[in-house]
């Protein structure tokens, strides 16, 4: 069995990245929604269209974590599109990250992590934001160990569902004074 890879997606990977992100979304949020409206959202927001116009956006990046011949996670990044007063056009925002059931739990996440953090940051430090469903302690405390703070709320609408959101962010200065005591084996994390 060999070790799981993490890699930048590329136009060829669309169908697994489409794959992927219905999967884990279901898996993870499924359960919230009527099966009309989580359809719906699905073909939307992971149907293959949508994966390929994203894929295809320079102003977006995804990741893949592969094992076992198969996609395991996913990580999508971009400029921040949340509704916060404080969201400029310089700010980032980690807008997809899931991981499978079955590999959850097993330190994947941080290495899916600082790649996407790396390119989000590769022009400089800047704000990095982040939306979370209010429900989902275990993302709020990855991310509150990585610098995150909650600065806001918003509905994020699946169908007739409004979910109940959080708006964290990381502050530009934070990536700039941890970048200064890190060594520099940590700046590019394989």
């Amino acid at each position: 069995m060999s070790d799981p890879m993490i890699r930048r997606a590329t136009p060829s990977d669309a169908d697994a990245l489409s794959a992927i992100g219905a999967r884990t979304f279901a898996d993870t949020f499924g359960r919230l929604y009527s099966p009309k409206d989580l359809q719906a959202f699905l073909a939307e927001a992971h149907g293959l269209e949508a994966t390929r116009a994203d894929l295809a956006d320079p102003q977006k990046a995804a990741w893949l974590v592969e094992a076992e011949g198969q996609a395991i996670g996913y990580a999508q990044a971009g400029s921040c599109g949340l509704p916060h007063p404080e969201v400029t056009t310089a700010c980032g925002e980690l807008k997809r990250f899931y991981f499978l059931k079955a590999w959850q739990g097993r330190g994947l996440g941080a290495g899916l992590f600082a790649e996407t953090i790396a390119w989000l940051q590769r022009n400089g430090p800047r704000d990095i934001w982040i939306g979370v469903w209010s429900e989902n302690h275990g993302a709020q405390r990855f991310y509150a160990r990585h610098g995150f703070e909650k600065v806001g709320e918003y509905g994020f609408r699946v169908g007739e569902t409004v979910d109940h959101e959080f708006i964290l962010r990381r502050r530009a200065e934070s990536f700039a004074s941890s970048a200064q005591t890190k060594p520099e084996s940590e700046h590019n994390p394989a």
